[in-house]
């Protein structure tokens, strides 16, 4: 599973991005995690984790986790639901 973020996986459970990954760690996943750095305002030619975004949800926005089954989810509260229905243990 991969997990975009914008700049990391930390900064305080108040950031979007920090909230989805740490919801994924206490259901027991270690996704791997894109930085898709730099404001989604950003030149897609600049930012490739953004182009990955997009093509995988048709906007800019980060979180976005892909599951092992290639599905998309976001926005982060998504992502907390879903990593609390699909516990590893």
């Amino acid at each position: 599973m991969t997990l975009y973020v914008c700049w990391g996986t930390v900064g305080g459970g108040g950031h979007a991005c920090s909230r989805a990954h740490q919801a994924l760690k206490e259901a027991g996943h270690e996704p791997e995690v894109v930085k898709a750095r730099g404001w989604g305002a950003l030149p897609d030619a600049f930012n490739g984790g953004r182009k990955e975004v997009i093509e995988l949800t048709g906007q800019k926005h980060v979180p976005v986790l892909v599951t092992d089954g290639g599905e998309a989810v976001h926005p982060s509260e998504k992502i907390v639901e879903w990593a609390r229905a699909h516990p590893t243990a």
